[in-house]
């Protein structure tokens, strides 16, 4: 048997004409429901006309009383945002350092802790948090700020790995160990020598989390915390135009941060090769 002279390329990338294919595809299903959903903020009722007071209405006198609650949501939910972030950065981000310099036989073992969160449904979880904020709630009240303790949890995954990511790319144990024979300590290790060549995975980590914390509903609402989320849904009740601007903008948000993290990759890539 005469075998074929033609090679076959293995893990060959697709032609320009497929790419472009494959983002319009990939663009009309994201594209089409913010577009439809951007296109009914701008309806008149059922008159059939456009109309921009919907969204001029945001800005008028009244507007500031009668979204009282609905702007307040959304404090709550930048406050969370921080402390969330807060959290995952003072806890994570060293652990994980931690065991990669000193510990790295317990990395699998810290990846499968930080993972679990993604594979409870948000409903299991809040079951499972409910006597826990028993005693939150005593020791710290039932202010909507103590939400981050679950939120913490629920965005360790893509924290974890917007992270890890970023170490796996970094050579700390031979960064460290130059830091420290040249005399310095580990806070000096850690802040001026781990931490600017982390950077990219910890904004990244940070970006998610917001992210995260500003499209979270369910665990505010069977805890009865406010946020952004279960505002909107008490405020679509009355006026669903203005309910659909917030979820909008949010959106816009949220696609800002994802764009930010992006850059951030490419400049660090670019840098790498450099």
């Amino acid at each position: 048997m005469k075998r074929s002279s033609t090679a076959v390329r293995i893990g060959a990338e697709p032609s320009g004409t497929s790419r472009w294919l494959i983002i319009g595809i990939v663009g009309a299903i994201f594209a089409i429901p913010i577009l439809a959903s951007l296109e009914f903020t701008f309806r008149s009722g059922l008159s059939g006309g456009y109309t921009l007071d919907h969204w001029t209405g945001l800005f008028s006198e009244d507007a500031a009383r009668t979204y009282r609650n609905l702007f307040t949501a959304i404090g709550n939910s930048l406050v969370l945002a921080v402390v969330t972030v807060v959290i995952v950065l003072v806890i994570v981000l060293p652990t994980m350092i931690l065991v990669q310099l000193r510990f790295p036989r317990l990395r699998r073992v810290l990846e499968f802790v930080c993972i679990i969160p993604i594979t409870v449904p948000a409903i299991v979880l809040v079951v499972g948090l409910a006597p826990v904020y028993g005693v939150v709630v005593r020791v710290f009240g039932s202010d909507p700020w103590t939400l981050a303790f679950a939120y913490g949890i629920t965005v360790l995954p893509y924290s974890y790995r917007a992270i890890q990511s970023n170490l796996d790319s970094v050579d700390v144990i031979t960064l460290s160990e130059a830091a420290r024979s040249l005399g310095a300590s580990w806070l000096e290790v850690v802040f001026h020598v781990l931490l600017p060549n982390l950077r990219r995975g910890v904004l990244a980590a940070a970006f998610i989390a917001v992210a995260v914390v500003l499209g979270e509903f369910t665990i505010a609402s069977l805890l009865n915390r406010v946020n952004l989320q279960t505002a909107l849904l008490q405020v679509s009740q009355s006026d669903p135009y203005v309910a659909v601007i917030f979820s909008l903008l949010a959106l816009g948000l949220a696609f800002i941060l994802l764009f930010v993290i992006g850059r951030l990759g490419s400049t660090g890539r670019n840098r790498s090769t450099k």
